[in-house]
C-alpha cells in the first residue's frame, strides 16, 4: 500500500496503538517487532479489541481483510509521520543534547504554550519509536511540536531529523555519555552535529547558547540566535541566586527599550540556568510576552526525578537520580558546593554506559569530590566501588543495602544530593531519608 493511501485511513482513524495491553477503539495498530516480541503475532488479538486495522509486515499475519500488508512495520510508521507533516502547517523544533534536553523541552513547550497551541514529546519517547509516535499523535490544531531527540549511536540523530523534519534545532550541551555507544567525546559531537547539518541544509534557525564555544564553533556559518550570559547575544541572560532554586535576570527589547525581567524558578541547580535561558529565547522568539514567558518558567514544577527538592521530617534532599553522565554529575556537585546549608550529604550512585571510560570518569568524580571537600558522603555501585578508597567515604554495592543503612542510621538536619544512573534506583532512598 502507498503511503498516500495508508495516509488517508490515518485520517479516518487517526489513533495509534502499538501494545494489544492498551488498545484503543477504532485505532491503528502497528504491528512492530522488538527482541523480545513480534507485533505481527498479536494484529488479530489487536482487531478483536476493536482496532480498525492492523498494518504488519509477515503474509501469515496478513489474512483478515482489515490486515494491511507491508514491506517493514517500523520503516512504515516512520514514513507515514513524516508524510503526515508535509500535509498540515506545523512548526517544529527539535531539541537535543548530552544533558538537559527534556527539561529544555518541558520549559520551551510551556512558554510557547501561552502563545500558541503546543505539543511537545511525551516523557523520553525521543527514539526512532517514540518521534513517529508523538508526531502521529499530534492534534489537528496543533501549531508548533516540540520534539525531543535522544541518541547513543553515530547517525541516529540524522535520522530522527529526517522523520520529524524540523525548521528550527538546538543541542543543549555536549558531553560524556553513552560513551558505549558513541565510542568517545569525538562520537558525541559528530552525533549531535548531524542536527545542525539537517538545519542548516534546510535552511532552518538554530538557537545555540553562546557562552559554550563548541557549539559555536559547530554552528558557525548556520542562520542561529545566541542565549545565554554572554552580552553579544540576543537574549542574554544572568544567573540572579542560586539557594537552592535557580534565580534569572534577562533583557528583553519593548518598543526598542531594553527592559528587565526576573524569574525565580522552582527548579534547583546552576546546571539547569542555561535549560531556562534557552527557554526564554525560543519564547522571545517566536513573540511570547515577557509576562508569559517568566509566568510559564515560574509555573514549571520538576517531576520524575529530575532536579526535585524533596522535603522530609528531617532533612531536605535534592533529587535527581533519572540520569548521570560525568558532565552533569560535575555540575551538579558544583552548584551543590554552592548552596547553603551547614551538614551537606552527597549521595551518589554509579554511572553507567560509559564503556571503556568508566573507572576514569567514576575517578575524576572522586577526585571533584576531594577538591570541593565535603563532610559526609555515600557512595552506592560497583563502579564506585572500585575507587571508593580514594575518599572518605561509607559504600554500599546497591541502593537497597543503602536504605537499610539509613533505616537504622537515620540522616538528621542535612542537605541532601542523590545523583545517579536510573538504574541504581536511588530514588528508593527517599523513604529512609
Amino acid at each position: 500500500m502507498e503511503i498516500q493511501e495508508l495516509h488517508k485511513i490515518y485520517l479516518e482513524y487517526p489513533v495509534i496503538s502499538t501494545d494489544t495491553r492498551n488498545i484503543t477503539e477504532n485505532s491503528l495498530f502497528f504491528a512492530l517487532k522488538g527482541e523480545n516480541f513480534n507485533g505481527n503475532e498479536f494484529a488479530e488479538e489487536a482487531l478483536k479489541k476493536g482496532s480498525a486495522f492492523a498494518i504488519v509486515d509477515e503474509a501469515s499475519s496478513a489474512e483478515d481483510a482489515k490486515c494491511i500488508l507491508v514491506n517493514d512495520v517500523l520503516k512504515t510508521l516512520q514514513d507515514l509521520a513524516t508524510y503526515h507533516l508535509q500535509q498540515v502547517a506545523v512548526q517544529v523544533i527539535a531539541i537535543t543534547g548530552t544533558n538537559g534536553k527534556t527539561t529544555t523541552k518541558e520549559l520551551v513547550s510551556g512558554v510557547l504554550s501561552k502563545k500558541f497551541n503546543v505539543q511537545a514529546t511525551k516523557e523520553n519517547l525521543n527514539n526512532h519509536i517514540g518521534v513517529p509516535l508523538t508526531v502521529l499523535t499530534m492534534e489537528s490544531s496543533t501549531e508548533i511540536l516540540v520534539i525531543e531527540l535522544g541518541a547513543n549511536h553515530v547517525g541516529e540523530i540524522e535520522h530522527l531529523c529526517n522523520i520529524a523534519q524540523p525548521s528550527f534545532g538546538m543541542i543543549t550541551n555536549i558531553g560524556k555519555a553513552h560513551l558505549e555507544g558513541f565510542g568517545s567525546l569525538e562520537g558525541v559531537m559528530t552525533a549531535k552535529k548531524e542536527l545542525y547539518e539537517y538545519i542548516a541544509g534546510n535552511n532552518g534557525m538554530l538557537f545555540v547558547n553562546g557562552s559554550d564555544e563548541k557549539l559555536m564553533n559547530l554552528s558557525e556559518g548556520v542562520k542561529r540566535v545566541l542565549y545565554g550570559s554572554s552580552d553579544s547575544g540576543e537574549c542574554v541572560c544572568k544567573l540572579e541566586e542560586l539557594n537552592p532554586y535557580v534565580r534569572v535576570k534577562w533583557i528583553s527589547k519593548d518598543n526598542s527599550t531594553d527592559r528587565t525581567n526576573l524569574i525565580t524558578s522552582r527548579i534547583l541547580g546552576e546546571y539547569n540556568f542555561d535549560n531556562i535561558a534557552a527557554a526564554i529565547c525560543i519564547g522571545d522568539y517566536f513573540g511570547v510576552t515577557p509576562q508569559d514567558i517568566s509566568d510559564a518558567i515560574e509555573e514549571y514544577l520538576p517531576a520524575n526525578n529530575r532536579s526535585q527538592i524533596l522535603e522530609t521530617d528531617s532533612n531536605r534532599i535534592l533529587l535527581d537520580a533519572y540520569n548521570a553522565n560525568p558532565m552533569n554529575m560535575k555540575a551538579a556537585l558544583s552548584s551543590f558546593q554552592k548552596m547553603e546549608g551547614e551538614n551537606k550529604v552527597l549521595i551518589l550512585g554509579d554511572m553507567l554506559e560509559l564503556g571503556n571510560y568508566t573507572l576514569e570518569e567514576h575517578q575524576a568524580i572522586v577526585e571533584q569530590i576531594k577538591e570541593q571537600d565535603f563532610g559526609t558522603i555515600f557512595l552506592v555501585g560497583e563502579n564506585f566501588g572500585a575507587v571508593k578508597d580514594f575518599v572518605s567515604c561509607t559504600h554500599f554495592n546497591t541502593a537497597q543495602q543503602a536504605k537499610e543503612y539509613f533505616a537504622e542510621t537515620p540522616l538528621q538536619h542535612s542537605l541532601i544530593l542523590l545523583k545517579a544512573s536510573r538504574a541504581i534506583g536511588l530514588e528508593s532512598l527517599v523513604e529512609a531519608l
